[in-house]
């Protein structure tokens, strides 16, 4: 019979039993899905990843390596390490622990740590985002401080000033940087590798994290790369002014632990009795004696107002070395004590100092009373003012100063446009600028108020009263400061044998400058000579 649909019911029993013995699985059904037939989306689906993760997934990460957890265990130990000779560094500015002192500034080596431990922190930071732009810095980095290494160690001054501390510092930087640039290369393979092994492919796509990650690092490894490119300019300035020698001789004092410079003019001469006359032996104030203090000496020289005269650098400036800390001036009278024995020199002296350099001459005498034919004060510093050069201001900002001289922020662009010499950075009107400089300013300012004003004190309990003495003064700082012209006058009373004391109107504080000044200070000076 024929049904409503236009089919026989047996048929389709028919048809069915029909099709089940063709399947020749009797009654029971078909277990395989009917298969899709290719159409034109056939080739845009997707393929099957079944069993692979998202490259998004946490899992998919290259600290599942060993290789690589090792090196970020071993760059959080090499961070630990250098955070701990960093601190070390720091308190060896200030305190100068045994065997680590060095005849630098120290502030080149406490540079090169910083950088080393920033090196260390970004790779750190930015370790799970290798980047192309990372080891390339890292690698330029690497070269610079290669370069630095050959300058230091090529260069006997410089090699002696920095020290083993400077060259360690220096190297352990350098290696640092190529280390960095295999770590890179290692979290760069162990993210490939896991990614191919999680997810099927590797993922060349950055998440917008990670661009920000690699943009950071990038911009922080760029500015890693000038700092190192500054200290490089900065040795080589230095390895330039190396080569400018002393008119004198350096002489290893404090047990070898560092040389100051000691220079004579003229020759020894002796009075009608056949005793020895007096050699003037100088003090510079602020600056070095050879920046503008030897142009009237010199000149007292030439025109026969004495005939021998002797000078040193105190220790940081011109051409000695830096003392450990905390160093006073006490320390420097007793520096130039044992450089002159070993120069041959002795006494008579007269004394002439300015500045600051006043209370170092005044400490020199109360230690040598029999040898002290004299003492010449120029504007020199009293005691009691000590505490103007000891603020903690002045001496956080004279560290700060420190720290960033290696980059030569001031000294590079005054040799490249200023026309600067060599003689300018190492004595001149440029030498305020240089880490030795700097160190022994702050050096000066940390006992100030405490060592070197007890020492000083003491030395005028000391100081024979019968020594003649001459003061000059400048016109402008006693107008300027009542207290200062109250002090001056007070140092004419360290002796009861006053020669003179002359204020020179329209003189600055370096009285020399001007040709008044010139000339009273010769004149002052013969009186002391012939007194």
């Amino acid at each position: 019979m024929v049904s409503l649909w236009g089919s026989k019911n047996g048929e389709s029993n028919h048809d069915e039993d029909h099709d089940e013995e063709q399947n020749g699985e009797g009654s029971r059904p078909t277990s395989r899905p009917a298969r899709r037939e290719p159409d034109e989306r056939t080739q845009l689906l997707p393929p099957s990843r079944a069993g692979f993760l998202d490259p998004d997934d946490p899992a998919v990460s290259p600290y599942n390596l060993w290789s690589v957890r090792a090196l970020r265990y071993f760059s959080i130990f090499f961070l630990i390490i250098t955070f701990l000779w960093w601190v070390l560094l720091l308190v060896s500015i200030f305190v100068s622990p045994p065997m680590l002192h060095t005849r630098g500034s120290g502030f080149f080596d406490f540079s090169f740590t910083t950088l080393t431990a920033g090196i260390l922190l970004s790779g750190i930071l930015f370790f799970s985002a290798p980047s192309r732009a990372m080891e390339i810095t890292s690698l330029v980095i690497g070269v610079f401080l290669i370069v630095d290494v050959i300058i230091i160690t090529a260069t006997a001054r410089i090699r002696f000033e920095e020290g083993w501390v400077g060259i360690a510092s220096v190297i352990w930087a350098a290696l640092m940087a190529i280390y960095l640039v295999l770590v890179e290369r290692v979290v760069a393979w162990g993210k490939k590798e896991e990614e191919e092994r999680l997810t099927g492919r590797h993922e060349t796509k950055r998440s917008l994290k990670e661009w920000l990650a690699v943009l950071s690092s990038t911009i922080i490894m760029i500015v890693m790369i000038a700092v190192v490119v500054l200290l490089t300019a900065t040795l080589i300035l230095r390895a330039r002014d190396a080569s400018l020698q002393p008119s004198g001789d350096r002489w290893y004092v404090d047990n070898d632990k560092y040389e100051v410079h000691v220079a004579c003019m003229g020759s020894v001469t002796f009075n009608d009795a056949g005793e020895r006359n007096p050699t003037v032996l100088i003090e510079a104030g602020e600056m070095p004696f050879e920046d503008t203090f030897d142009d009237w000496v010199y000149g007292a020289y030439q025109n026969g107002t004495i005939d021998r005269y002797c000078y040193w650098d105190r220790p940081g400036m011109a051409f000695s070395d830096n003392a450990p800390s905390p160093h006073s001036a006490g320390m420097s009278a007793d520096a130039l004590s044992e450089a002159l024995v070993q120069a041959g020199e002795q006494g008579p002296w007269i004394l002439v100092s300015a500045g600051i350099g006043g209370i170092y001459s005044r400490i020199f005498s109360a230690r040598h009373v029999g040898e002290i034919s004299g003492i010449f004060l120029i504007d020199a510093m009293h005691e009691d003012l000590l505490y103007k050069i000891a603020s903690p201001r002045r001496g956080f900002l004279l560290w700060a100063r420190g720290v960033i001289s290696p980059l030569g922020w001031d000294r590079l662009p005054a040799a490249l446009f200023k026309g600067r010499t060599r003689e300018d950075r190492v004595y001149g009107r440029s030498a305020y600028q240089g880490g030795k400089f700097i160190k022994q300013q702050l050096q000066e300012s940390l006992v100030a108020n405490s060592l070197t004003k007890s020492e000083v004190s003491q030395s005028r309990h000391i100081q024979s009263k019968d020594t003649p003495l001459v003061v000059v003064s400048s016109g402008i700082a006693t107008r300027k400061d009542e207290e200062w012209a109250a002090k001056q006058e007070d140092l004419t009373k360290i002796t009861d044998n006053l020669i003179g004391w002359e204020t020179v109107n329209g003189a600055p504080h370096e009285v020399w400058r001007t040709f008044a000044g010139r000339t009273t200070l010769e004149a002052m000076l013969r009186q002391l000579v012939n007194a």
